[in-house]
């Protein structure tokens, strides 16, 4: 990062939308399961959507952004998880009646006032994750709050909304969908603009997760939980970020767009110092293929292959300001280029901050220089593609410098996996919701509300004591599992006694962890998997000290057993008289450190079986056997 920031100085607000799938029978308009496909798709076909006008005859910017796209949408079904409601060729059943209690369930626990009637809308998405081209959202609740570090942060609306399909392809002409996901309930808990620094949005988004959590009817797991950013600064604009999948990348994503806001409007301030106005930036492009004809950069020499050519516009006060960064991996050339690649469908632009490089000399910067009749402080961006998609790309490098006169141009950004952000689309308008009229409102009434209060689940500080009193967990330990994914799983396998609940909630939260550190598929160990490990323990088919090689060989071999792991891996538990052998021959080799150390030789010992038989036997046995021998052969010496 950069030096320190006093967010408050800057006026940073942040509010935050956090979308998680309910835990349901049924999706939202119809009875198909909720769970993802794992067989063969047995449909497929087209669709090519478009953007609609609102009642008053608008059309919403970011949903015609994706139409210039120009894709073919292909999609892919099944008989399991999807119906003809998904397809768009029956219109929706009534709105799913368990996922509204548990949305209202939501409301109550966030101190937020439930609707009288709940009403349906559209909202236009035409970017394929919807076979409709619109999706289906309700408010149910608003006007709530939660505390957070003894700060009352206000939630302005809690909704319910309809998952969107689950991309699987993507090419320039075509985009292509599973809509296996497509309808599954999604609850999204929106608050207000209150949050003023990265790490409070960090704690806001855990204390609204855990609530969710806390209800036991959410969905866990990878892609279960998204989380979207508005975020402005004074001066700056208002940015939304879409698809922060990962809650201890919140406070990175809130830093870095601060950090580049704050460069934009330097970089904007620095054009005004040169005096640079609207009417500097035209779109006057010079065909500068010449200076490339002998050139030795194998991009473009590929470029006249294909017999296309070289066009240049120059940006009058840029120099030096295009390659400057805004935060890592991204600068104001880099933002140029992504529009640049999505208008012109071009592979990307040269600017002269990053040039001679790419194989162009020096002479060649020199003479397209000339050639645009750049002075000192002027920059140069060209493309090397056919005329008219070079065109198209300059006119959308043009636009993006344009809007650096003005500081930070309000749009929607996608975070990327390291926490910095790339250009997505244009923000949407108020013009892309409208009501829907398939669906009929439903009454919330005081009866609903007194039956779903009732049933609220006990408080995370109620479930801990019962965590410490019922299986003799400490507190931190308790706090994890409550946290993971697996507090279920954990209260099965205990039912079944012959394991440890410490061992059991050790392994579902911080071994799994450990192998998530490495980098390891954990998504592909489910509760059925996890379970089998167990049951193999306790029937004594493998030792406990061979769970996590064996996790982890499971994680990589998605389709394989327990068994098939056990065998792989050689460890099989060790019949006792096997396992006697081993301590007889340990015992015997390093006597002498018996009779030298006494009673202060057993953990040299035990640690020299366990490394020999690690992962097929179990320590305590193991402990058990190492003081019989030893008193056994001290009583045959005696």
């Amino acid at each position: 990062m950069t030096d320190p920031i006093d967010y408050a100085s800057i006026g940073l607000k942040v509010g935050i939308e956090i979308h998680r799938q309910l835990d349901t029978r049924g999706k939202l308009f119809c009875d198909c399961s909720t769970m993802m496909s794992e067989t063969e798709p047995t449909l497929r076909f087209l669709r090519r959507l478009r953007p609609t006008q609102s009642e008053l005859g608008q059309v919403d910017p970011a949903a015609l952004f994706e139409f210039q796209k120009g894709r073919t949408i292909a999609y892919e079904s099944d008989d399991q998880t999807a119906c003809l409601v998904e397809m768009d060729e029956e219109p929706p059943k009534c709105l799913n009646s368990e996922a509204v209690e548990i949305a209202l369930a939501v409301s109550i626990l966030t101190h937020a006032e439930p609707v009288d009637e709940i009403h349906v809308m559209r909202k236009i998405v035409i970017d394929g994750s919807n076979t409709t081209g619109f999706q289906r959202t309700c408010v149910v609740a608003v006007n709530g709050w939660i505390t957070i570090d003894t700060k009352k942060i206000s939630i302005q609306q809690i909704s319910l909304e309809e998952d969107a399909a689950r991309k699987i392809g993507e090419s320039d002409q075509t985009v292509s969908y599973r809509i296996d996901r497509l309808g599954i309930p999604l609850i999204e808990v929106s608050t207000a603009p209150v949050i003023a620094s990265p790490d409070e949005t960090q704690n806001v988004a855990k204390g609204i997760g855990d609530i969710l959590r806390d209800t036991g009817r959410v969905k866990r797991g990878l892609g279960t939980i998204r989380q979207d950013l508005n975020i402005s600064i004074r001066d700056g604009a208002l940015i939304e970020i879409k698809g922060v999948q990962e809650l201890d990348l919140l406070s990175k994503v809130v830093a870095y767009e601060v950090q580049r806001q704050l460069g934009l409007l330097r970089i904007r301030n620095e054009l005004a110092g040169r005096n640079v106005k609207e009417a500097d930036l035209v779109d006057s492009f010079v065909d500068v293929s010449s200076v490339f004809s002998q050139t030795k950069s194998s991009l473009i020499r590929q470029t006249f292959d294909s017999g296309a050519l070289v066009l240049a516009v120059k940006l009058r006060g840029f120099q030096g300001l295009l390659g400057r960064d805004l935060i890592p991996g991204l600068r104001l050339g880099t933002e140029m280029a992504s529009r640049a690649v999505f208008w012109g469908r071009v592979g990307g632009i040269f600017h002269t901050d990053e040039l001679p490089d790419y194989g162009i000399s020096q002479e060649e910067v020199l003479a397209f220089r000339q050639e645009t009749a750049c002075g000192e402080l002027d920059a140069v961006v060209f493309v090397a593609d056919r005329e008219d998609k070079a065109r198209d790309a300059l006119v959308a490098v043009i636009n993006r410098a344009r809007e650096a006169l003005v500081g930070v141009p309000t749009e929607t950004r996608m975070a990327n996996p390291d926490g910095t952000t790339r250009y997505m689309r244009p923000r949407p308008g108020a013009s892309r919701m409208y009501p829907e009229t398939d669906v009929p409102p439903v009454e919330v009434t005081p009866t609903d509300l007194t039956r779903i209060r009732a049933a609220l689940p006990p408080p995370r500080e109620v479930i801990m004591k019962q965590l410490s009193t019922e299986f003799q967990l400490n507190r931190k330990l308790a706090t994890q599992l409550i946290e993971s994914d697996h507090i279920d799983l954990f209260r099965r396998v205990c039912s079944q006694g012959g394991v440890a609940p410490s061992f059991v909630a050790t392994v579902v939260t911080e071994n799994l962890k450990s192998l998530a550190r490495e980098g390891l598929p954990i998504d592909q160990l489910s509760s059925e998997r996890l379970e089998s490990v167990f049951a193999a323990i306790r029937k004594g088919i493998v030792a406990k000290e061979a769970t996590v090689p064996l996790l982890a060989w499971l994680s990589k071999n998605s389709s394989s057993t327990v068994e098939d792991g056990i065998k792989e891996l050689g460890v099989h538990m060790l019949s006792e008289i096997e396992l006697v052998n081993v301590v007889d021959r340990v015992i015997t080799t390093n006597w002498k450190l018996v009779e030298e150390r006494g009673e202060a030789a057993y953990g040299k010992l035990m640690g020299l079986v366990m490394s020999e038989v690690r992962g097929s036997a179990d320590s305590t046995v193991v402990a058990r056997l190492i003081r019989n021998r030893i008193e056994e052969k001290e009583r045959m010496s005696d």
